[in-house]
């Protein structure tokens, strides 16, 4: 059993990806080629966002993010302790300070309540966390950064493409939306990649200079810039892929929501989807007493397992001593029970009864 099975996806789609490679490899335009716009496009499409700027990875598109917005030394970011390193690193990278607000305890998202109390002069963004695969309450955080003068508030929807919030499509709830196509993500390419989604001109226009180097126009830089380009092979490969896509977001639902039956039925805790939005389960997450002992007792039905995630931001030692000092003893305790488990559009029925069973096996 694979805990992400790309093997079979490939195999599904190997003769659209194939082309598609087949076609960059013929015209050679290996860096900004017709593939990136047309993929640019197609996002576009699929969020409804006005504009999509691919970029090199998930963490690139959230540097060049806040590279756009002006975040500088002195500046502070609200976002989660309970997420990937790289959603504070880019912030640190900048010389700003990540202040860290608590998790809800049924989600592991942000909690929105928590936001107003750390708001300071020097807040210059916020930045949730669409985790597992679902938003955050988005119009609750959007309105407090209202009330404040408008702080531009950063969607971290590395886990999220697909998902939805009251309809709207994630990527495209907040001034900026940023994803990642890593390959285990619910829409990945063979390597990284990622995008930027806005309906701000401005904004838009800044995030494809930073992505070149700041150039305006060939050797024209009028701003500071990266290497931050996502190459057109990739973007070739997820163009294939999205031919699929809808149906695998339908799998990862009907998959999800058996695993939720399933967990409920046998009174095994787990990650809550909340009914106003749709997750599309980046991961499946169970809540147990004694992760070690569980996974092992799964590494041995041959089933594996992973955890997302098991330390606290906060608590990493890289950070500890560069970030706001907030308490967030929820994110403490979910990083001590999450474990993650088969997931993907290619799971089968049979190997999803397998997991549970050994779930339930004393």
């Amino acid at each position: 059993m694979q805990f992400i099975d790309l093997k079979k996806q490939y195999q599904t789609l190997c003769a659209p990806i194939n082309e598609r490679i087949q076609a960059v490899l013929e015209h050679g335009q290996y860096i900004m080629g017709p593939e990136v716009r047309e993929l640019e496009s197609r996002l576009e499409a699929c969020t409804d966002a006005k504009h999509c700027i691919t970029a090199a990875s998930g963490t690139e598109a959230l540097l060049i993010s806040l590279m756009a917005l002006g975040i500088k030394p002195g500046d502070e970011v609200i976002t989660t302790p309970f997420t990937f390193v790289a959603t504070a690193e880019v912030i640190v990278l900048l010389g700003a300070t990540p202040v860290f607000v608590d998790i809800e305890p049924d989600t592991g998202n942000m909690d929105a309540s928590l936001i107003e109390m750390a708001i300071t002069s020097r807040t210059r963004a916020i930045m949730p966390v669409s985790l597992y695969g679902q938003p955050a309450d988005m119009d609750e955080i959007n309105a407090i950064a209202a009330r404040h003068g408008n702080i531009p508030v950063i969607e971290d929807a590395a886990q999220s493409f697909g998902a939805t919030y009251k309809g709207r499509k994630s990527c495209n709830l907040s001034t900026i939306g940023c994803t990642s196509f890593f390959p285990s993500k619910p829409l990945g390419c063979y390597g990284d990649g990622g995008a930027i989604f806005t309906n701000d001109d401005a904004l838009a226009q800044a995030c494809r200079e930073i992505r070149v180097h700041g150039q305006s126009k060939r050797y024209v830089h009028t701003r500071i810039g990266v290497g931050g380009r996502m190459d057109t092979l990739q973007c070739a490969i997820v163009l294939a892929k999205l031919e699929r896509f809808d149906w695998e977001i339908e799998q990862r639902l009907a998959i999800g929501q058996r695993y939720n039956e399933l967990m409920d039925q046998y009174g095994i805790g787990r990650i809550a989807q909340r009914a106003d939005r749709t997750s599309v389960f980046a991961q499946y997450t169970i809540l147990v007493d004694d992760r070690e002992a569980m996974q092992a007792r799964l590494h041995e039905a041959g089933i594996p397992t992973a955890v997302h995630y098991p330390i606290p931001l906060n608590e990493q030692p890289a950070y500890r001593d560069l970030c706001a000092p907030m308490p967030t003893p929820k994110a403490a305790t979910m990083a001590k029970c999450v474990m993650s488990l088969p997931m993907s559009p290619y799971l089968a029925g049979a190997d999803q009864s397998r997991v549970v069973a050994a779930l339930r096996k004393k």
